[in-house]
């Protein structure tokens, strides 16, 4: 199972690796596109790392309701695993 510290961890790092956002900016609270100056691309490529990181499948539909960092937090912690 996936925790809220490892998603936070994968998060503050991808931002502040590609975004040059700093860590204390990537909140539960904080907003991807607002606070987070994510474009559409960026949650595009976000998604397909998350996927790739926590072996879980984001749908689209799901994705597209995705507004804070504790939304993603929130489906990550509770998506059933992947089978691989």
């Amino acid at each position: 199972m996936v925790t809220k510290d490892q998603v936070l961890a994968f998060l503050r790092d991808q931002l502040e690796r590609e975004k040059g956002i700093s860590p204390d900016r990537v909140t539960l609270e904080a907003d991807l596109t607002n606070d987070l100056e994510a474009d559409s691309l960026d949650l595009v490529e976000m998604v397909m790392k998350l996927e790739d990181e926590f072996k879980v499948t984001i749908p689209d539909d799901v994705a597209g309701q995705m507004k804070t960092v504790g939304d993603v937090v929130r489906f990550l912690t509770t998506a059933p695993a992947a089978t691989t």
